[in-house]
């Protein structure tokens, strides 16, 4: 390696860490400028960090249901799951990745209209017990590239093979390992995950949280 060429790969390694590391103490700032409020208080995470991507399924007709069920796509989690998600994007961002976001809190209203459309406890959770989504406490990610496209996991969001499970493994090598990064890292920083569906994760300090309507402004 000649020393021009040193030089230049330690210069363009110095500027990609030192991104991160900007990016990190925006999220970081932000979290610690907020006003003190109660760790099971609901909140809009986008007030908390610009880290992050949002696909929100369900504010869309593109998913399962073929129908729109929130009114607008914001992504309101718990106090306590948003510090945890932006903990665990800060570790993906060192390398090179972020957390995109399918879906998050979910208000029992909507709950009961998803099982209006599809009344079936395999796809969706029954309203009378609820799910985490409803507690504040579950997201559904995948994982993007620093430029936005999306690493591949094998199936799309929401897709309710056997082929979707974290158990599954006749799949290549390349999604085994960007499956294993995602779940690697969210357990890490307190989540659990779902067996059956790689996107998603609950927060182990959100499962005895109430079922919560809790709804937001679509201003």
């Amino acid at each position: 390696m000649t020393s021009l060429f040193k030089l230049v790969f330690f210069i363009c390694a110095s500027l990609f860490l030192v991104s991160c590391k900007a990016q990190m103490e925006v999220s970081n700032g932000a979290l610690n400028k907020q006003p003190f409020i109660n760790d099971t208080t609901f909140v809009n995470l986008k007030e908390y960090s610009n880290d992050f991507v949002y696909d929100m399924k369900y504010a869309t007709a593109d998913n399962f249901l073929k129908s729109k069920v929130y009114d607008c796509a914001e992504c309101y989690l718990r106090l306590k799951t948003v510090k945890a998600v932006i903990e665990a994007n800060s570790a993906f961002i060192k390398l090179g990745y972020k957390i995109k976001f399918f879906d998050c809190y979910r208000p029992l209203d909507v709950q009961k209209k998803m099982w209006k459309i599809v009344s079936n406890p395999s796809y969706v959770a029954d309203p009378i017990k609820g799910s985490i989504h409803n507690r504040g406490g579950a997201v559904d990610v995948t994982l993007v590239d620093l430029s936005g496209k999306e690493l591949d996991m094998g199936t799309t969001f929401d897709f309710f093979g056997v082929e979707a499970g974290h158990n599954y493994i006749n799949l290549p090598t390349e999604i085994i390992k960007n499956r294993i990064l995602l779940k690697t890292i969210m357990l890490e920083n307190g989540f659990n995950s779902f067996d059956s569906e790689w996107w998603h994760y609950n927060l182990k300090a959100a499962l005895n949280d109430k079922l919560s309507n809790t709804k937001w402004s679509c201003d």
